[in-house]
């Protein structure tokens, strides 16, 4: 009788591990699925308008990829666009673009965020506008995969991807803050090490403000792509996993004040949930590492014969 007993003690404890688990799998489930809809489905596109923010939004590294889309999108969205980016040339010719198109004021502010002595003149030029967006999105990579020691002009490169990716994020005044980082950020990518550093700290950054100004108000947003079409990622052609800047920032900025958080557009959002929640980091890692090598190699092999 008493080993009856203690096989239905044990029985019964299974069943409600069971019974426990079950309800908290299905729970989890239905949390995610209402907040996917949340983001995905419904978004929040009506947010980002001047009529809620403020006149003007201010876009650095505005003149290509990412960066021309973000002042496009929201000149179409009504905002006047502040324009920085290191030269004034391409500043013009995009400035000229959006007034004409989108019928807002612009402005431009030429600045190499490689140097730290800019922020003043930034400054200066931003007196006086009602800010309510700012999009941090300047931004540098390495010109090919490489072994940390081995990389050419190492302590002018590390100076310089130090000042533009993480010293140009930490320029805090705004009511939105985007601040482009990137999946890289997500876990080590080796042969690209500073730069998935530099957009790891642009994430926990972005979060760490976010949760200190909440109650203020301010909205601080990670925004963690994958690969898009830009002359950085150096892919041309736009497939489901590798929108046009355009197709990503129209996505990306229906998410704004729903997730702290973000990769912005739907297929890299899974692509961020399989690679950090699913697949092991060893594996993640040598993936990552037998890709960079590749890349590198093609790369060494172009230049020799060339």
């Amino acid at each position: 009788p008493f080993a009856a007993d203690r096989h239905e003690i044990v029985g019964d404890a299974l069943y409600w591990i069971g019974a426990v688990t079950v309800a908290w799998v299905s729970v989890s489930t239905l949390c995610c699925l209402l907040n996917g809809t949340r983001v995905w489905i419904v978004g929040n596109g009506n947010l980002m308008r001047a009529t809620k923010l403020g006149k003007w939004a201010v876009v650095t590294g505005a003149t290509d990829g990412i960066g021309k889309s973000y002042a496009e999108e929201l000149a179409r969205r009504g905002f006047a666009i502040v324009l920085i980016s290191r030269t004034q040339e391409k500043l013009d010719e995009v400035s000229k673009a959006i007034e004409s198109k989108y019928n807002v004021e612009t402005k431009t502010i030429s600045a190499d965020f490689g140097s730290v002595d800019i922020y003043p003149k930034i400054e200066s030029g931003l007196a006086g506008l009602e800010i309510g967006v700012l999009v941090n999105n300047v931004g540098v990579s390495y010109s090919y995969p490489e072994f940390f020691l081995n990389i050419p002009n190492i302590d002018s490169f590390i100076s310089n991807m130090i000042n533009i990716n993480i010293t140009s994020v930490c320029q805090v005044r705004e009511r939105v803050i985007l601040n482009v980082a990137s999946a890289s950020g997500m876990y080590p990518v080796p042969l690209l090490t500073l730069y998935s550093s530099s957009k790891a700290f642009v994430d926990f950054f972005s979060r760490g403000l976010a949760a200190e100004y909440k109650s203020k108000g301010i909205i601080i947003q990670s925004v963690l792509p994958f690969y898009v079409t830009t002359k950085l990622s150096k892919i041309r052609r736009a497939t489901l996993d590798i929108p046009s800047p355009e197709r990503y920032v129209k996505a990306q900025l229906c998410t704004v004040g729903l997730q702290t958080q973000s990769n912005g557009y739907f297929p890299h959002a899974v692509m961020g949930w399989v690679t950090t929640a699913l697949l092991p980091a060893k594996l993640l890692n040598k993936y990552v590492m037998s890709m960079g090598l590749s890349q590198r190699a093609r790369y060494l092999k172009k230049q020799k014969q060339g």
